[in-house]
Formats: structure tokens, sequence, C-alpha cells
């Protein structure tokens, strides 16, 4: 009888496994049949646009994954399957995830302070690795961009004085609240970041950590990320792939950290990532380590009602969004140039869980 259990327990987890879908070279591919709720999704997405004003919605991309599987793809403009597109700050996700590599190596503690791995950070010494990948650095940061240029803080940093050395330049600002407080949005805190790593692995391992790290182990072949003068990579911005290969990063992510039969970031991490973090200055917006989250840290709903509560995001400039839905299974690229603030992350979720999987009217 014992052996008996033992041979269906191993059967049951043989099915199991069986059943996980995961992509090799190549996705796996089962294209949602065409309905209304897929026209509607694609009225939402793929609107005609005036490229003179540039205004509406531009849709580059989208992807969404289901079950491991392409359910939908489809592109706009310029943007092909191999067009490796710019992420904007959804670079500040993919580089929470190779962190999470690192963390997992034991290469650092969340509680350590920045200063550890980036010593021109001994000027904030109450500043640890955790505030930064919550955004909550303190410094007196503006995040700007065509609303207040000349004083953005980040234009300032990308295309200006900071660009020859970012984190450096972020290390030069002063000091608007305590260390872990505040929550205050700032790809300064995210290169940061980039610069401390280049520590943590040491100089010989750095230019190719995110590839040799994780990369390539999730089958990613496209990806490009620019680098500042001394080499750091531009953590908050600069990082290209195929929508293809960053869905690869939400299907990690979707499931907890593994790929396969390999945990590649540790459950802490994750954990950490997906927790809220409760900041002391009124925010609408729900930050978690380096994602954007679903529900708020007083338990209270998040930004987007229409999706589940366990839906979290990584956002960028115009649009870029990397979706990541557990409960459903569920993980969609999009890439874009909206330029006019029109687009609604809500409701394009609403309309892809209808469309996928019969969720979406509440």
């Amino acid at each position: 009888m014992t052996r008996l259990l033992f041979t269906l327990a191993l059967l049951i987890i043989s099915c199991s496994a069986a059943a996980e879908t995961w992509p090799s070279a190549q996705w796996s591919e089962r294209p949602t049949t065409r309905n209304e709720a897929v026209s509607a999704l694609e009225s939402y997405a793929f609107p005609a646009r005036d490229e003179a004003t540039r205004k509406g919605v531009r849709t580059d991309a989208l992807l969404i994954i289901h079950n491991g599987e392409v359910v939908y793809e489809r592109y706009g403009g310029v943007t092909r399957a191999d067009t490796p597109h710019l992420t904007w700050s959804i670079s500040k996700s993919i580089l929470a995830s190779v962190l999470g590599v690192a963390f997992g190596e034991g290469r650092f503690k969340l509680e350590d302070p920045v200063a550890t791995f980036y010593p021109p950070f001994n000027v904030h010494p109450d500043i640890k690795l955790q505030d930064l990948l919550h955004w909550a650095s303190g410094l007196d940061w503006q995040e700007d961009y065509e609303y207040a240029p000349l004083n953005s803080s980040v234009v300032a940093m990308l295309y200006t004085r900071g660009r020859g050395d970012m984190a450096r330049y972020t290390a030069e600002h002063g000091v608007a609240s305590a260390p872990g407080t505040s929550y205050r949005y700032s790809s300064g805190d995210s290169t940061v970041l980039a610069a401390a790593l280049k520590s943590m692995v040491g100089e010989t391992a750095y230019a190719d950590y995110p590839w040799t790290a994780l990369f390539e182990l999730l089958g990613i072949t496209s990806a490009t990320w620019e680098r500042d003068a001394t080499g750091t990579f531009v953590g908050s911005s600069y990082a290209y792939m195929t929508a293809r290969d960053l869905a690869r990063i939400g299907l990690l992510m979707e499931r907890g950290g593994r790929w396969q039969d390999r945990q590649l970031l540790p459950k802490a991490w994750v954990d950490f990532n997906l927790a809220p973090f409760k900041s002391l200055t009124p925010t609408d917006e729900a930050p978690g380590g380096h994602w954007w989250l679903n529900t708020t840290a007083d338990g209270k709903a998040g930004p987007w009602p229409d999706a589940p509560a366990d839906t979290f995001v990584a956002l960028g400039h115009w649009g870029q969004a990397l979706y990541v839905i557990p409960s459903a299974g569920l993980v969609i690229v999009r890439y874009a140039d909206d330029r006019d603030g029109s687009y609604d992350h809500n409701q394009l979720l609403k309309l892809a869980l209808k469309a996928v999987v019969g969720e979406g009217d509440k």
C-alpha cells in the first residue's frame, strides 16, 4: 500500500509538471479564437491615430501569454516580433530581477547600506539598498520629463550634466526626507542600484552579468542595455528587448521566480518585490520592490480596479507595460508611443482578461 501511494504521488507530480508549459527557444502558440471580446481589445489597443500630432493611443506591440503559451500577438508601426524595443522604466523591474539573482548568491542583504557597495553614498550613510528598491531614498529628486525639463533631475541625469556618471550625479542630491519613510519615484535610485551591482559582482563580471546570471538562462537573446561613460548600466531606463523576450521576465515572476525546475530568484526576493511599501507621504500609487502592485500597504484596492488584487506591473514612459496576473496565468507585454495620457492601463487589463479568460465585466 505504501509503495502504491508513493507511485500515485509520483504520477500526480509528473502529470502536474507535464501540464506546465515553458518556452524553449520559441514559445508554444495557442491563438485565441476570434470573437467580440478580442475585437474589443484590438479596437482599444490599435485605434487609428493621427501620427502628425502624436495624439491618442499608439500600440507598437501587444503580446499575451496565457499559461505559458502565446495566445495573442500583434505589432504596429515599425515594430516587429524581432524588434528590440526601448522599455524605458520597465528597465527598473528588469534590474530588480537581475539583482534578485545576486541576492540569491549572497552578494548583499536588503538592509545593507548603499555606501557599502557604492562609496559616493558615504555622504548618505543611512540609506539602505531596500530604500532604493522602494524609491524611498529620501533624496530630493524631481522626476518630471517634458512638463518641467529645466527642473528635472532625470532629464539632467540622462541627457545633460549627469549623463557621464549618473549614479554619482544622484549621490550629489540633497535630502528631502528620512530614508525608508516616504515614497518619491526616482530614476536616480535605480541607477545607483545598477552602480552598486558592479561592486557586488566585481568589475570583470559586471559587463556580462545580466546575461550570464539571468538572460541566457531564460533564453533571452535580444537584450541590449546602454551604459553611461563609467560603464554603469542605465538601470532606470535603457534596456531594450523584443516583446517575446520581455515576456520571459514576466513568466519568471508569474511563477514565483522559478524557471522550469530551477528557483532563479529566491522566494524571499519575490516576496519583497511584491510586498507593498508603506509610505508616510500619501500616494495614489502602490509601489513594491521596483514593481507596481494592485494592493496597497493598508490592504486597500490598488490603481486597476478591474484587475485581480495579485496583479503587478512594470511600467515605462509613454505607455510601456509588462503586466503579470498570477491568478489568471497571464503575462502581457505592451510596447507603445503614447504621448497625451489618454491610454488607460485598467481598461487594457479589463479587455485582455475578458478576451483571454472570460473575465473583466465587474
